[in-house]
């Protein structure tokens, strides 16, 4: 059966390429920036004349070293899954860069509810603030994959069992993050904790996943 092309106006690999890329670049420059922005978070002490006052300021930034690091690792989770999504695509259209502008507005304000746990670990609403932000991300994750498979913009068909698999792998960090909330105002630790389980659940994932399906 011959596999329909993508709707008239797409944007291709090859001769409109330029378009794709521009969207590819951009996607890149706005992850690479609010990663970049983690950082404004860390503050380096000023006014330490011994070792136990520079011991103690540094204490005083544990919190936002930590969210720095969570917020680098998250991000960097998303743009990997962006670049194996963006890799298995022959084109894109107005629709999908629309949706893309939307999900990067979500990244570009991930660096706010981080510096919020920075400075206010012991509020569970700022670690709800993050755990939606980065749930509606993963959301429009599965809004941007559904576009492309139902609009031939992917590189090659995908089986029924393939499609599933895909919209489960970008399902996941929504439930983590939404199971996230209630522990959060049981403890907020216990909240960040639950957050690294995204490593061995998305392993776990690939390993199972059909032979057809997307990298990821």
């Amino acid at each position: 059966m011959t596999r329909p092309g993508p709707p008239p106006g797409s944007y291709h690999r090859e001769g409109q390429g330029l378009e794709f890329d521009r969207v590819s670049f951009f996607t890149d420059a706005v992850f690479a920036i609010a990663m970049t922005l983690l950082v404004v978070e860390l503050h380096v002490p000023e006014g330490a004349d011994s070792p136990e006052t520079l011991h103690t300021a540094i204490r005083a930034e544990g919190w936002a070293i930590v969210g720095f690091f969570i917020g680098f690792w998250v991000l960097g989770r998303y743009w990997v899954a962006h670049h194996r999504f963006f890799a298995g695509l022959r084109s894109i259209d107005r629709g999908m860069i629309s949706t893309n502008l939307v999900y990067l507005a979500f990244v570009a304000f991930t660096p706010f509810p981080i510096g919020l746990i920075s400075r206010y670990e012991e509020h569970p609403t700022v670690f709800a603030i993050f755990a939606v932000t980065m749930a509606t991300v993963s959301s429009l994750e599965i809004v941007l994959m559904r576009m492309a498979i139902r609009r031939g913009h992917t590189l090659r068909s995908l089986s029924p069992a393939a499609e599933r698999h895909a919209y489960a792998a970008a399902g996941m960090p929504v439930v983590v993050m939404l199971a996230s909330i209630p522990l959060a105002y049981l403890s907020t630790t216990l909240a960040l904790l639950s957050w690294l389980v995204l490593s061995p659940l998305g392993h776990l994932l690939h390993r199972i996943a059909p032979i057809d399906a997307p990298a990821g």
